[in-house]
């Protein structure tokens, strides 16, 4: 059963999104082995001179033509984001309601920074978005291109570098109403997780759901995140401590006023593509 002390009460939970609705082919060619030219490492350098920075993004009021709602709660994230990326080792660069423009420019700017004493980099983006979006104060951004700027290409001193990205904003508009599960530890008692749970596919939700916000203590995702990191930062591997905020977030469920948003489930969708183990504390 879900542990009721994680389920909001008062005030609602709201969900990161712009509205609240009811309801020619190319043959691939055959790559060769580069197993040759992986490092027999297998976790990323921690020792450089500094951690790294984190690019925090908060955007809490948008332009009336968006149509876009005050993002209530989203600054208590941003409060936990800061104290445990600090925590972590980071230099964290916070920036408040940003337009499309100036996101663009401010993770251009840290690209062309020299990198090369830092061991990796880290961006939180804190909006609301569509599935590949995020909203800057005046309208959508495609994800895509946001972080290709980092590309090795682009960024050299970041090249084999982790970079990591973690991303609370809604990717659509479907509403997870949770499964019953005889998996409880308690025989006699059913649990209730989110139906889109236990894949491998960090964004905040699983593609095309709304993610969930309190409007006092900020989203669930980002709760979660920064319970985690500070927990077990300092012991297990990134992947590992994700999938406890997968466990964590499915904990929670919505408390709303309008019909159809009470009961609702959240799972967030880990996408990696890191080559190496990473662990912060080595």
């Amino acid at each position: 059963m879900a542990d009721t002390k994680h389920i909001p009460k008062s005030p609602q939970t709201v969900p990161d999104a712009k509205t609240l609705s009811t309801s020619e082919g190319k043959n691939i060619p055959v790559s060769k082995s580069v197993d040759s030219v992986i490092q027999a490492d297998e976790s990323y350098r921690m020792d450089f001179p500094e951690r790294g920075v984190c690019v925090l993004v908060n955007n809490k009021n948008f332009h009336p033509a968006t149509g876009m709602a005050h993002r209530s709660g989203t600054d208590a994230d941003a409060a936990r984001i800061i104290d445990t990326f600090r925590t972590l080792g980071y230099t964290v660069k916070p920036y408040n309601d940003l337009s499309c423009k100036q996101i663009i420019d401010v993770m251009q700017n840290v690209a062309r920074d020299d990198h090369s004493k830092r061991s990796s980099f880290a961006c939180v983006l804190l909006s609301h978005g569509e599935d590949g979006l995020i909203y800057g104060t005046d309208g959508p951004l495609e994800l895509k291109m946001l972080t290709s700027i980092f590309r090795g290409d682009r960024c050299k001193t970041l090249a084999g570098k982790p970079k990591l990205f973690f991303i609370q904003a809604c990717r659509g508009t479907e509403l997870d109403s949770g499964i019953e599960t005889d998996s409880s530890p308690d025989e006699n008692m059913c649990q209730k997780i989110p139906v889109e749970a236990d894949f491998l596919y960090a964004y905040s939700t699983a593609p095309g759901y709304y993610s969930w916000r309190n409007s006092s203590d900020g989203s669930w995702f980002i709760q979660s995140l920064c319970i985690m990191l500070k927990q077990h930062a300092k012991k297990l591997e990134l992947m590992q401590i994700l999938t406890r905020v997968n466990r964590k977030v499915a904990e929670f469920s919505s408390y709303s006023n309008q019909p159809g948003f009470h009961g609702k489930k959240q799972i967030p969708c880990i996408v990696s593509m890191l080559t190496k183990d990473f662990y912060f504390s080595h």
